[in-house]
């Protein structure tokens, strides 16, 4: 079936997800947007716009034109919530009617995962523009768990035998191409994405090791302990403690244990598996 001809517009191209929504949309020729030029990916037919999220003049001039938008939620930062709202803004004033953005599963004010609060600002900001949406609330990136191990190959954290649904980075860029090639049949949608299992910390690291080649274990911490090692290793905000720490207190709580289908409701296969999302990318 043909994809829809709207103007695309995609955030976070320098970045690995919004770089693989990019390519996965060549055909549309997305007018991509980024903070640096120089760092943008090479797309035949797509066109660059500089802007950042914090600047809403640049922003409003980028996306002039623009029909359908992909917006790849900010770096994690203290002004996180400020950049999002002043983008979103942007989006609205220069006209574009539908903003398609990469939320968290467990969006919500009072998230245990402290920067799912901050998704759910955004969305609460999305919801007040007036402009149609699609969220796509993906879990923890599955592919990227296992590199939470530290050299001796110790996963620490205060998990316990929580488990997580998390989801292979690369099905959240289907679902996103997906949606962004037919846009209208997403409309004020919000998909929750997850892997097709939920796995405990101590799973994630025996199967992800096989894979891998490497002795991977959970090590459990207490909130201290947790909060302690990190405090030593890296001399950072308050904020950034709470966020690291708090991915490990939401599997721990049940907050990101959820499995749904969305996957493969949206792009018609099952996600997937934790080999499968470490494993070398099918051929064809």
């Amino acid at each position: 079936m043909p994809r829809t001809r709207a103007t695309l517009a995609v955030t976070g191209s320098t970045g690995a997800l919004g770089g693989d929504v990019a390519r996965l949309l060549a055909d549309l020729e997305p007018r991509l947007i980024v903070r640096d030029a120089s760092r943008a990916p090479s797309i035949a037919g797509s066109t660059l716009a500089v802007a950042s999220y914090d600047d809403r003049e640049a922003s409003a001039s980028a996306l002039r034109g623009v029909d359908v938008l992909f917006m790849v939620s900010a770096s994690e930062s203290r002004t996180r919530r400020e950049d999002h709202r002043t983008f979103i803004a942007a989006a609205a004033s220069a006209g574009v009617g539908h903003l398609v953005y990469t939320s968290f599963a467990g969006a919500a004010e009072d998230a245990t995962f402290t920067l799912g609060r901050d998704h759910h600002d955004a969305e609460a900001a999305i919801r007040e523009s007036g402009m149609r949406f699609t969220l796509l609330r993906d879990n923890f990136y599955l592919d990227v768990l296992p590199f939470f191990a530290d050299e001796s190959g110790a996963i620490r954290g205060p998990a316990g035998q929580g488990r997580v649904a998390a989801v292979a980075r690369a099905d959240v860029a289907d679902v996103a191409a997906v949606v962004l090639g037919a846009p209208e049949e997403h409309l004020d949608a919000a998909y929750e994405l997850t892997g097709p299992e939920a796995l405990t910390l101590d799973e994630v690291a025996a199967r992800a090791g096989t894979v891998l080649g490497r002795d991977l274990r959970y090590v459990e911490e207490t909130l201290d302990q947790a909060y302690g090692s990190r405090r030593a290793a890296y001399d950072v905000e308050q904020w950034q403690l709470d966020a690291w720490v708090s991915t490990y207190t939401a599997i721990a709580d049940g907050s990101t244990a959820r499995v749904t289908d969305d996957v493969e409701r949206v792009v018609g296969r099952p996600a997937r598996t934790l080999e499968q999302a470490l494993g070398p990318a099918p051929a064809g």
